[in-house]
This record gives structure tokens, sequence and C-alpha cells, in this order.
């Protein structure tokens, strides 16, 4: 079949004439409602009563092993997940600017991984490219010098084809680079800096983890009906009347989380991908997409003892229905303690170095195709090809790109290796820049009839890769190579 450059909803419409059956368009058509209808229940408050897991902090870790890992999730059973060290979720890994991170990977797993440093601008040998894969009982060694402003990062298996199973089976965690700039703002720290991972899942009845995406789901991506933090269920977080700051990762494959407090109150974005803001924006809600991170502040002084407060994902339009839009409650706080509150929000963070000079501008457009083979969702027409060098960069250069997902009907949490960018503009669509966009970004959400254009310095060598971060659609073929000379 021709490949030609077609919107869901025609899709679905020729799907069945297509291929000659009826019964498949109906099959497609189910597996599209169970995963995007109401995949998320609606929960009693009660439900809450899991202590949220706070993963292990190491500040030099030397050794990584992908491996099956026993750990206890849903319903009490203690069962097989993939895991780094102990447990689902790998530790978070807390280091300074001009430190050297230096570990090996061994991989124990029964096909190849490897691991990508989303976030981190370092060597492209060194960066995970899909290229760079560790064998079944292999190992590597990642060396790098972390020279980068302070940011919430992370790690994650990018094998192509696999990398959305392997990080809904576990494989992943946090990245935080700090910076003296960051510690002399005095942020809450210690027990009140608290990451949170945020990952959908489902899950078999024998309480391991299913990952078995339909075609539909391939389209729209697979969402899990069970939402975890740090590999929690209905997780629960007993806090004091005072500032708390939460790093929160978008650790889904597909879903869009919109991010709010279920009193109404207003938080503080102090931070995004990977950097910290010029100044703190205030916001009652805010949309993360898969692989975007938030920095945020939230303050709890003013709150009765007792009292129970939710973050939540509140309901959002705009995005078509392909990564979920039903409300839910994430993570319930519960407060328990008076403290005294000694810390102040301060005006001004981080100044923000300008982009300009831009010495070229490049233009990507993001579709879907009619293709029952696969490679549907696709990149200038292209899907990936390990062989071929799609763009080529001068080492130095500063450059503006565009994607283009003016004709599309599905989100894209759009992702570039090798750099740190800001957000220029957004054209059509929401036709904003949103508070978490005025920093430091590596990813950024493409909604529907959107034009987002980034810019950004290229100042490493070699090939890295850029892609759509629903991890469906990344595995299906949506991803480019492009080259630093």
């Amino acid at each position: 079949m021709k490949n030609k450059k077609i919107n869901r909803r025609i899709f679905f419409q020729r799907l069945g004439v297509g291929v000659g059956s009826t019964y498949l368009l109906q099959n497609c058509m189910s597996n599209m409602n169970h995963g995007t209808s109401d995949p998320v229940p609606v929960a009693s408050d009660a439900t809450f009563k899991n202590i949220l897991k706070i993963p292990e902090t190491l500040s030099n870790p030397t050794t990584f092993i992908a491996q099956s890992v026993q750990d206890t999730i849903m319903d009490g059973k203690t069962v097989k997940y993939l895991g780094y060290r102990n447990g689902l979720l790998g530790p978070t890994i807390r280091m300074q600017k001009g430190s050297t991170f230096n570990a090996k990977l061994t991989n124990q797993l029964a096909e190849h991984t490897n691991i990508h440093w989303h976030g981190l601008v370092i060597p492209a040998d060194m960066d995970g490219h899909p290229d760079q894969m560790v064998m079944a009982n292999e190992s590597f060694n990642y060396r790098f010098t972390l020279n980068q402003q302070a940011g919430t990062n992370w790690y994650h298996p990018h094998v192509h084809g696999t990398t959305a199973k392997q990080v809904t089976q576990g494989l992943s965690g946090l990245f935080i680079v700090e910076t003296p700039e960051e510690k002399a703002l005095n942020l809450p720290s210690g027990t009140f800096e608290i990451p949170l991972v945020i990952q959908d899942k489902r899950f078999n009845t024998d309480g391991t983890i299913k990952y078995s995406p339909t075609m539909m789901e391939v389209m729209s991506g697979y969402l899990g009906d069970n939402i975890l933090v740090n590999g929690t269920a209905s997780p629960y977080l007993n806090v004091s009347t005072r500032f708390y700051r939460f790093r929160i990762l978008n650790g889904s494959t597909a879903r869009i989380y919109n991010l709010a407090l279920s009193n109404g109150a207003e938080f503080y974005i102090i931070g995004s991908d990977g950097g910290i803001l010029e100044k703190p924006e205030t916001v009652k809600e805010t949309l993360l997409g898969s692989g975007e991170r938030l920095d945020i502040l939230i303050d709890f002084s003013n709150i009765a003892i007792n009292t129970e407060v939710f973050l939540e994902s509140k309901t959002f339009s705009g995005m078509g229905t392909a990564q979920g839009t039903q409300a839910f409650k994430i993570l319930k706080f519960i407060v328990n303690k008076q403290e005294s509150n000694t810390f102040k929000l301060p005006a001004s963070l981080i100044p923000l170095p300008n982009l300009s000079g831009s010495n070229k501008k490049r233009s990507f457009s993001l579709t879907m195709t009619m293709n029952m083979s696969g490679g549907m969702h696709r990149i200038n027409n292209k899907v990936f090809s390990s062989q071929r060098i799609d763009e080529t960069v001068n080492l130095g250069s500063t450059e503006t790109w565009e994607f283009d997902n003016s004709t599309g009907d599905e989100p894209h949490p759009m992702h570039i290796h090798g750099v740190q960018f800001q957000v220029l503009s957004r054209i059509g669509g929401r036709n904003t820049l949103f508070p978490h966009e005025k920093g430091w970004k590596d990813t950024v959400l493409v909604a529907p009839k959107e034009k987002v254009q980034v810019i950004m310095k290229f100042e490493q060598k070699g090939k890295f890769v850029f892609h759509c971060h629903n991890l469906e659609h990344e595995d299906d073929g949506m991803m480019l190579n492009f080259e630093v000379k």
C-alpha cells in the first residue's frame, strides 16, 4: 500500500476497506477504546494507603545491572520486574557539575539494552544512541564529565523497537545535576526535596507488568490503568506545614498529565527539564508530556493539621484522545505535623543565557501514514534507519528547529539528544508558551495543529537522534539521526 499522509479519523474510516476486513476494523477500534476510553479507574481517597517509596540516592554509582528483580507493587504480590539494582526503578543519581561519572552497565537480560542519559549534554559515544547496544551477558562502561547547568535529568534504555517495553518493565531513574549557583538559592533540601517519578502501567492478574500494545495503541500510545509514583501504587506522603521541593518526571511511555492540587492551591515552578528558571512561575495546573520534567515548590504552611490534599491530573483538551484526558488522583499528601516555615520564596533564581544568532533553520513535519506493516509515525516522511544520516550540523553552530504538527491530530513530545534548548514560539493550537517552557528544555510537547520552534547550540560532536518521546511512536520509527561535525 502506498504511504500517504492522513489523519487518525480518516485512517479509522478507511482501515477496514483498505485491508478488506470489517472484523479487523472493529477489533482495532475496540482496542483503541480500551486504551483511551477510561483507563484509570476512579479511586476513593481511602485507597491511598501505601507510603510513598523514595528511590535510593547515589552520588557516585559504579555499577548498573539490567536484570530481573523482585518487588511488591500491586495487592501485596511479590513478583519479578526489571530493575538496575533493588526493585522497580533505578536509583536517583545526584552529582555536581564538573564531576566525572564512571559506571559499568552489565546486561543480564535475555535481550540487548543500553542506557540513554536523557538531558545530559555528553559525548555521542556515551549518549546511548540506539546503535550503542549492550548485548546479553555483556558490559559497557559509561564515562563522562558533567558540564551543564543544574537540572533534573533521567536515564532509561534506548534500543530501537523495545525502548517502551523496557522502560515500562522498570528500567529508568532520575539523574540530578547540582551547581553552586543552585545551592546558593537555599531551596528546600534533604527530606524536603522529593523525587516523583509518575508512570501508568497495566498489570496481569499475577501482578506482573503487562506490555502488549495493539496496532491502535502503537498509533495512540499505550496507556496504563494504574498510576504509580516511584513504583508505588496509591501512594501517600506525610508532610509538615512548610515548603517542599518536588522534582517530577513524566516517566510514562505516552500519557500526558495535567498536574494540579485538589484544593485548587497555587504552586511554584522553579525549573523545567534541564535547568532552573529565571524566576518562580505561579500556576494552578500545568501539562506535562512524556519525558518532560518539572521542578516545583508546594507550600503546605497554611493548611490545617490532618488535612489531605491530592496531587492530581485534571481534564484537558486540545490533544485529541490519544494520550489520556481523564481526571484522576496521583498522590495523597497528609499534613500531619506543625512546623515553622522559615523558607522564603526567592523573587529571582538563575539567569537564562540568551541564545541568538541562529545559523540555520530546519523544519520537521510530523505525520502519520497509512502503512499496515508499521512505520506509521514519521518525521519528514521518513522512518528511522540506523544507516542513514538525516541532518548534518556544524559543531559550535546555533540553530532553530521547527516541529510542524499543523496537519496532525495527535500530540508529539519531541526530544533532541545531545543538547538543551530554549523554546522560542508556538503557532497554532494552544498558540502560547507556558511557564515551564521558559527554561532549559530537551523535550517539548507539540500539540495537534501546532508549530513549535526551539533554538539550541551544538557543542558535542558525533551521531545523535531526535524523536517523539511517545515511546510507542518512537519504536514505530518516529526518529531521525543527525550528525554534528
